[in-house]
């Protein structure tokens, strides 16, 4: 019995979402790099549509699920800190200009890595590192001083919130709202409404978000341990799990470190029903050193930016936080800009 605490309890939770999100990877192909580079360069809008699916699923669950008082994430980072723009803009540029020249996110290298990528495998051992180094590292007295984090109180940074106060309803009104938006979108698009691959592991996705807060939030509540409400999010958690695997008697069990374990058995598992597995490496020195620096660069925007694509793109963005279009937008202009780079050179970028 006391194996099984709060905190593994957490990471359990954190093993079925990052599990789900592990075989959308891997089976229905949801990539925040490829659904860019399919809309930039394929003129392909079917991936980024099952990134709108999923966030109409993901926003409509958290905000019901609010209204019938079954999940609080007023504590979560993207409420209970102040929210910086500044920081926002720039930890998404560095982050996305990262992705395209890594070829991955943290996310997606896990994914990646399970199907025997090990350039993935470079991307997110030194992303891990440099979101820790960050976080509490060298890099984290510069980080500190650039983009200070406040604790914030005061009504809720929600853009869903923010509508509500203005027209005097409640949060689930603007939220139901965005997500039939976003809905809408991505049932526009003739390919994506006829592929159930997309629609389900679209839907699959958003729930995998909400689950997330949900356990988290039913844990801390009823457990009695302190744990944090949060959901799949793949930078600082990345991190917390290579720390947990060097220092495992002094390092604890959590969500993010079960989310990160489940990314790879649910991305081995879909690996081998496509029976996609195969060693893969770098092409050359330069690929390598390419992927270092892109991964580098990932996870101290990651840091910055409070969340990842994952994190702020569809966790940040499910609870409509002030800061997750913020983040989105400015990690899409990034992996445009970077994409371009690796393409044309500085002069065309």
């Amino acid at each position: 019995m006391e194996f099984m605490g709060d905190n593994h309890w957490a990471a359990l939770a954190g093993l079925f979402a990052g599990g789900a999100l592990g075989l959308s990877s891997s089976i229905g192909r949801f990539c925040t790099l490829g659904a860019i580079e399919d809309a930039l360069y394929g003129d392909d809008y079917s991936r980024l549509r099952m990134w709108a699916l999923a966030l109409a699923v993901a926003v409509t669950g958290m905000f019901t699920l609010e209204a019938f008082g079954q999940v609080d994430y007023s504590q979560s980072i993207y409420y209970a800190l102040k929210w910086n723009p500044i920081a926002s803009i720039v930890g998404g540029l560095m982050f996305g200009w990262g992705m395209a020249l890594a070829g991955n996110c943290g996310f997606g290298a896990l994914s990646r890595m399970a199907g025997g990528d090990m350039r993935s495998f470079v991307v997110a051992v030194v992303m891990a590192i440099s979101a820790y180094m960050a976080i509490g590292g060298p890099t984290a007295v510069l980080r500190d001083w650039l983009f200070p984090q406040q604790d914030y109180i005061g009504e809720a940074q929600g853009i869903a919130h923010m509508f509500g106060r203005w027209f005097d309803v409640g949060p689930l009104v603007p939220a139901l709202i965005f997500a039939t938006i976003c809905a809408a979108w991505a049932f526009s698009g003739e390919k994506f409404r006829t592929s159930r691959t997309h629609i389900i592991w679209s839907i699959v996705v958003g729930f995998a978000v909400v689950f997330g807060f949900w356990a988290t939030n039913l844990i801390a509540a009823n457990g009695f341990d302190e744990i944090t409400v949060e959901s799949v999010s793949y930078s600082a958690p990345l991190g917390e799990t290579l720390i947990y695997l060097m220092t495992w008697s002094g390092a604890t069990m959590n969500f993010g470190i079960g989310s990160v374990t489940g990314v790879l058995v649910g991305s081995m598992i879909g690996t081998k029903i496509k029976d996609r597995f195969r060693w893969e490496a770098c092409d050359d020195p330069r690929e390598l050193g390419r992927s270092v620096f892109g991964a580098f660069i990932m996870g101290t925007g990651g840091v910055i930016a409070l969340g990842c694509s994952i994190g702020q793109g569809l966790t940040g963005f499910s609870v409509l936080a002030y800061s997750a279009p913020v983040v989105l937008v400015s990690i899409f202009i990034g992996a445009n800009l970077g994409l371009r780079y690796l393409i044309h050179g500085f002069h065309k970028a």
